[in-house]
């Protein structure tokens, strides 16, 4: 798949494109306003904020009502309607002051200009939540094809740093809905995805937000637990390893990690091989 044509003349100039895409939005005059009607206004559907939150839209609907709208939106011509590239949050809080339209710039942009602010507004905004931020890098990489280096380099960001965001989108669907909500915290949330079962994910989760555990207690319990689980499998193992030697007469162990382990069993002769075989072949009579 190839790089998609808007970040074709590389990252690097891409960074220094940002600087450019500043100045496109900025760069209006008070003649360039225009009211338009809110039925005509189209959300972008690749905006990476999902969540917007209700008391903090109704407080700016509210501000709306009594000095209207102080930043006017950013609009691109699609047809007969407008995409939004910028200022989702006012267009809702405006519907729910009951505007019929809105002050707008709108943008005779390019398709690659229109890609980069969309890029900015996606994953360079301040206010995101951990998942819409996830969701923003995730969502770039593929639209661009982009590498986690890539994209780190884009946004002055770590490559682990990328990695670890995004690996965030695993968490249950429950965990993430908390998250969205600010009821958990990032640092929280990247601790819980080293809980493989999702069902107790989420019961961690729950027990993090109603006793108010902090990062560092989280992660000692978390920890705790899991060395308590490996102890008693050591045990068995232990058990298991010494059971077999006694059997068979001669060194046993168990070798490997993740999901492929060995059993080694050690013969010092053909006459010892046979002697083992012999005993093993004759435990399944």
């Amino acid at each position: 798949m190839a790089k998609k044509k808007g970040l074709g003349r590389g990252i690097t100039n891409f960074i220094e494109d940002s600087e450019k895409v500043e100045e496109i939005l900025k760069d209006s005059k008070k003649e360039d306003l225009l009211n338009i009607s809110l039925d005509k206004i189209t959300p972008n559907k690749e905006q990476a904020r999902k969540f917007f939150d209700e008391k903090k839209l109704l407080e700016l609907s509210e501000s709306i009502k009594e000095y209207g709208i102080l930043q006017p939106l950013v609009l691109r011509k699609d047809g007969d309607s407008f995409l939004i590239i910028a200022g989702e949050r006012r267009y809702r809080a405006a519907k729910k002051a009951g505007l019929k339209e809105v002050p707008a710039l709108i943008k005779e942009v390019s398709k690659e200009d229109a890609d980069k602010i969309s890029l900015i507004e996606n994953i360079q905004r301040q206010d995101l939540n951990p998942i819409e931020e996830a969701i923003g890098y995730k969502s770039v990489m593929k639209e661009y094809d982009l590498t986690q280096e890539e994209l780190s380099q884009a946004v002055g960001k770590s490559r682990q740093y990328i990695g670890n965001t995004i690996r965030i989108l695993k968490l249950d669907e429950r965990v993430i809905k908390f998250l969205e909500e600010g009821s958990l915290t990032t640092s929280h949330a990247k601790i819980l995805l080293s809980i493989k079962d999702k069902e107790k994910q989420y019961i961690e989760a729950l027990r993090i937000i109603e006793s108010g555990s902090s990062v560092k207690d989280t992660e000692y319990r978390i920890n705790k637990k899991r060395d308590k689980k490996e102890k008693k499998l050591d045990i068995f193992l232990e058990d298991a390893r010494r059971n077999l030697s006694d059997i068979l007469g001669t060194k046993v162990e168990f070798k490997g990690n993740g999901k492929i382990k060995k059993i080694e069993i050690e013969y010092y002769s053909e006459e010892d091989l046979s002697r083992i075989c012999e005993t093993i072949l004759r435990s399944e009579d």
